[in-house]
């Protein structure tokens, strides 16, 4: 089953942002988007989560949808095998699967401020492939990170996707990055932005 977002404009405050955008995602394909900053990229990833829909256009995901972001985004009161149970609704020996597949064995228990912002990540990691996603989406998951971290998150994240197979969109700044992970490299650019690529 195959992904696809068409965005015939999408307007904000009187200004086209996007326009003529037709984005088809397989089932087990990585796609990255690049482009500068501010063209519009995680606006275009957040059409596709169902999260923007003022724009004019189709949007059709056959099932799940996970996300990882810039910040891992957990809940800093709540252990780590809670940060995956509360959101996904899996239950506790699926969370604690999960921590596993991303190195975190039996830090169930542990509180997100116990770790590392690249351990938090892998926390991130965890909770978007708990309940196998059909799209996966992942917002710069690996800025900020030194560089053997971030080889260490690529490494595991190509992983995580290879025994999964979700259809994956990867919004990065990183060239490398991109042809690393991605099979097909897409750029937003103009104004109103479009895909290239």
């Amino acid at each position: 089953m195959t992904t696809t977002l068409t965005i015939n404009s999408l307007n904000r405050a009187g200004r086209m942002l996007l326009a003529d955008i037709s984005l088809t995602i397989a089932a087990g394909e990585t796609v990255a988007l690049t482009g500068p900053s501010g063209i519009g990229k995680t606006t275009l990833l957040r059409c596709l989560a169902g999260l923007e829909t003022d724009f004019d256009g189709t949007r059709r995901v056959p099932g799940p949808i996970s996300a990882v972001f810039q910040e891992p985004a957990l809940l800093s009161w709540r252990n780590l095998r809670d940060n995956i149970t509360v959101p996904t609704r899996v239950d506790v020996s699926t969370a604690e699967a999960a921590l596993s597949e991303v190195g975190l064995a039996g830090r169930g228990a542990d509180f997100p401020g116990q770790l590392s912002l690249g351990q938090r990540r892998r926390v991130a990691l965890a909770r978007a492939f708990a309940r196998p996603p059909a799209l996966l989406l992942l917002d710069e998951p690996f800025v900020s990170l030194d560089p053997a971290t971030a080889e260490e998150m690529m490494a595991l994240f190509t992983g995580l996707r290879d025994r999964h197979r979700p259809a994956t969109l990867l919004v990065t700044h990183e060239p490398r990055e991109a042809r690393a992970l991605a099979d097909r490299v897409l750029t937003l650019e103009g104004d109103p932005a479009v895909l290239k690529g």
